[in-house]
C-alpha cells in the first residue's frame, strides 16, 4: 500500500473523508477529489524517503507549493511504502485520475515505469525528474524527462572541499550505487584533483537498492569511518540517508558537503556548502508549460550550470568557512566549465 495526501487546500473534513475512501478503495487506482473550478491538476509521486528528507523530495514538494501559488493549479501526491515496489501503482493511480492532466515522477527509480505508462495514457503528461534511459531510447512524446548536470555542480563541489581540506583527505559517501550517482562521485573526485592532484577521496556507498536514500544510521556510520580515516570534509549525495552523515559531520567537528537542497540550516557551521539542483523551479517550468499547452514531450530537458539550476551555495552563513579567495577561484573553474575549457570525463 501506499499513501496518498491531497492539496492544502482541501479541507480536513473532506481531507479525512478521501483517507476513509482510500482505505476501503485499497489501491483501486480511481480518482477521489475533483480540483478546484476546474483548475489545472497535478500528480506527483515521491522517491523513496518522501516528504520530509530535507533534500530530493522536498524540493519536489516546494516546487508543487511554488506552482500552486503562481499559477493557481491543485495537486495530490502520493508517498510510496519501503523501497517503493509500488511506484508503478501509484503512478497508475495518478494516470487513471480524470482531473489529473500531468503526473510527475521524482527520481531515477521512475524511468522504466513511467516511460511504461506514458504509453498508456497518451493524452496525459509526465516528467521524470533524473529520467535516465538507456542510451538510444526513444522517449515517448508526452513525457519529458529532467535532468541536471549533477556531475559538473559536483566537480566544483570537489574543487571547494580540496581548497577547504586540511589533511588532504575527502570523502564522497552516495546512497544507491547506480549511474546517476556514479557521476556525483566522479564529479567530486575530478574536482578535488583538479585543484589538489596528490588529494585522497575516499568513496563508499550506502546499498545496491532504492532502500538506500533513506537509512540516515548507515549515513552516519559511513561517514564517522571516513572521517577517522583523516577526510576532513565529506560530499553526500544520499537523499535522507544523507541526513546521517550532516549528523556525523557534527558529532566529529568535520564538514560535509550537501545535495539537491542548502541544508546548512541542518547543522550550522558543519556544512561547508550544498551542490543544488533546483528540482523545485524545474517542477514549475514543466506544469506552467503543461497548463500553457505548450509542454514539450519526447526528450530530456538539461538544466545545468548555465542558468545556475546547476549549482553550490555561497551566502552570508557559509563564505566564512569556504573564504573569498575559494570562491574566486571556484567561480573561475565554474566560467572554465562553462566555456569549454574545462572537459569532464565522461
Amino acid at each position: 500500500m501506499f499513501r496518498r495526501y491531497f492539496s492544502p487546500s482541501a479541507s480536513r473534513a473532506a481531507a479525512g473523508l478521501m483517507m476513509l475512501a482510500l482505505l476501503f478503495a485499497g489501491c483501486s487506482g480511481k480518482s477521489t477529489k475533483p480540483s478546484a473550478s476546474g483548475a489545472y491538476k497535478v500528480g506527483l509521486v515521491f522517491d523513496v524517503g518522501g516528504r520530509g528528507d530535507k533534500s530530493f523530495n522536498d524540493a519536489a514538494y516546494k516546487g508543487l507549493e511554488e506552482a500552486k501559488k503562481q499559477l493557481g493549479i491543485e495537486f495530490d501526491y502520493i508517498e510510496p511504502q519501503g523501497e517503493g515496489a509500488d511506484r508503478e501503482a501509484a503512478l497508475r493511480q495518478m494516470a487513471a485520475d480524470p482531473e489529473v492532466k500531468m503526473v510527475i515522477g521524482v527520481g531515477l527509480l521512475f524511468t522504466d515505469d513511467i516511460t511504461a505508462i506514458a504509453r498508456e495514457f497518451p493524452e496525459k503528461k509526465f516528467v521524470c525528474i533524473d529520467y535516465n534511459p538507456q542510451p538510444g531510447f526513444r522517449i515517448p512524446d508526452n513525457l519529458s524527462g529532467i535532468v541536471f548536470e549533477e556531475k559538473k555542480g559536483s566537480f566544483l563541489a570537489g574543487a571547494i572541499a580540496a581548497l577547504a581540506s586540511k589533511t588532504g583527505t575527502v570523502g564522497f559517501i552516495g546512497g544507491m550505487d547506480s549511474s546517476v550517482i556514479r557521476k556525483f562521485e566522479s564529479g567530486f573526485a575530478e574536482g578535488a584533483h583538479y585543484v589538489n592532484p596528490g588529494i585522497k577521496v575516499i568513496s563508499g556507498f550506502i546499498g545496491m537498492t532504492g532502500s538506500a536514500f533513506n537509512d540516515p544510521a548507515k549515513g552516519k556510520e559511513l561517514a564517522l569511518g571516513q572521517y577517522g580515516r583523516g577526510a576532513d570534509v565529506v560530499y553526500e549525495a544520499a537523499g535522507a540517508s544523507g541526513l546521517g552523515v550532516i549528523e556525523a559531520a557534527r558529532q566529529s567537528g568535520k564538514f560535509v558537503i550537501c545535495t539537491d537542497m542548502d541544508q546548512e540550516y541542518l547543522a550550522p557551521g558543519r556544512v561547508l556548502t550544498s551542490m543544488t539542483k533546483a528540482v523545485d523551479k524545474a517542477v514549475v517550468k514543466m506544469v506552467e508549460e503543461g497548463r500553457n499547452n505548450t509542454f514539450k514531450g519526447g526528450r530530456q530537458e538539461v538544466f545545468g550550470l548555465d542558468g545556475r539550476y546547476t549549482d553550490y551555495v555561497f551566502n552570508d552563513r557559509n563564505s566564512p568557512l569556504i573564504g573569498a579567495a575559494a570562491h574566486d577561484r571556484v567561480e573561475g573553474i565554474r566560467k572554465e566549465i562553462l566555456s569549454g575549457k574545462i572537459k569532464l570525463a565522461e
